[in-house]
């Protein structure tokens, strides 16, 4: 089988883009499997940053650029068996004998158009990457989309856990633009690590002894000014910075970490901006592999992940935050009963789930 698969922002490095380039390197084994991108560097980034093998994948033109006639979008397409391609909030119109539509977050408050409900005949299937997108997406564009949720490699270590409180995540400034592409955008940061950050300096100056909080980020030029703030807010307090780091770096800090944060959406508008809250959440069951347990905001994909009281807590303010953390600092016995729950629920997320999805998706 022919295949075609189309990022819009395969030169962003997220897990968007893991998610589709994991679909890539699973079917490059026995299909072939053509990127529609033009710029080979970004392939090998992704490569580099996350566990993918990508040498059976060719790179091709991109034919989804604006300076792209659709008549040439059109007769290239026609040659493919099958075009899947991550949706930027529009639909495409592709004459591929079967074409998927995926979406990574949200896009509310589209207005319905003739234009979207041609394009829709032409698609075979829509699928999303967990139930929190798919309730906005499946409203947005009158359909009813799979879900497909993204997998994790589990590659924790055995070794001594720490008291440490652990956040993964990018450090990205978010613009003061207008939303107009679907991605997020608004002020400051997009993870909130300075929520987490100003929460856990509150804990220390209330009294909290012996742990450090440990904010691993991905960083680019233009986070360095919001990366030096939070430096500085933590001088004097027991934070550890951890930059760009591998991904088996990640796994390390994982692996000896005893609690994880999450707080991406506290203090937005969800209704108003759903796609401000984490999409799905894919960092917290990486943690949850390595058994480190999850105190994760009440919002997003979340909810699907943990089961307040049961694998981790759900919380709706700092305050919430705190005490769910001093509940588990202060007993050790429930750190490590929800410890080794933490794997059993992470296993939902398997690469050999994923890939019996992909099978589903492309056999439907």
């Amino acid at each position: 089988m022919k295949i075609g698969i189309f990022d819009p922002y395969l030169d962003d490095l997220g897990g968007g883009e893991k998610y589709m380039m994991t679909i890539a390197e699973y079917l490059s084994q026995k299909h072939s499997v053509d990127v529609f991108w033009g710029n080979e560097k970004d392939l090998k980034m992704l490569e580099e940053r996350f566990p993918l093998k990508l040498d059976k994948v060719k790179l091709v033109g991109n034919i989804f650029t604006a300076e792209t006639p659709f008549t040439k979008r059109l007769n290239r397409s026609r040659k493919y068996d099958l075009i899947i391609i991550l949706s930027d909030g529009s639909l495409p119109f592709l004459l591929s004998k079967k074409t998927l539509v995926h979406f990574q977050q949200p896009f509310p408050n589209l207005k319905p158009t003739v234009s979207n409900f041609l394009k829709k005949l032409k698609i075979n299937t829509f699928f999303c990457n967990s139930k929190y997108t798919k309730s906005f997406v499946d409203k947005e564009f009158g359909i009813n989309s799979y879900v497909l949720y993204p997998p994790v490699n589990d590659k924790s270590k055995r070794v001594d856990k720490e008291n440490i409180i652990l956040n993964v995540g990018r450090l990205r400034v978010r613009d003061v633009t207008t939303n107009t592409d679907g991605r997020n955008r608004a002020v400051g940061d997009y993870k909130k690590q300075g929520i987490l950050l100003d929460t856990f300096i509150q804990m220390v100056n209330k009294g909290l002894r012996e742990w450090r909080l440990v904010l691993a980020v991905s960083v680019n030029l233009k986070e360095q000014d919001l990366l030096l703030s939070l430096k500085k807010r933590a001088e004097g307090y027991p934070v550890e910075f951890l930059v760009n780091k591998t991904n088996d770096e990640l796994w390390d800090i994982y692996s000896r970490a005893k609690i994880y944060w999450h707080a991406s959406g506290f203090g937005e508008d969800l209704q108003k901006h759903p796609e401000y809250a984490e999409h799905f959440g894919i960092s917290t069951v990486e943690a949850m592999y390595a058994g480190a347990v999850p105190v994760v905001i009440n919002a997003g994909g979340q909810r699907e992940i943990v089961e307040d009281g049961v694998n981790g807590f759900l919380w709706n303010s700092t305050d919430e935050l705190k005490a769910e953390t001093l509940k588990l600092i202060k007993n050790e016995k429930l750190l490590e009963s929800l410890s080794g729950k933490t794997l059993i629920s992470a296993k939902k997320f398997t690469i050999d789930n994923f890939h019996k999805g992909v099978d589903n998706l492309i056999l439907a």
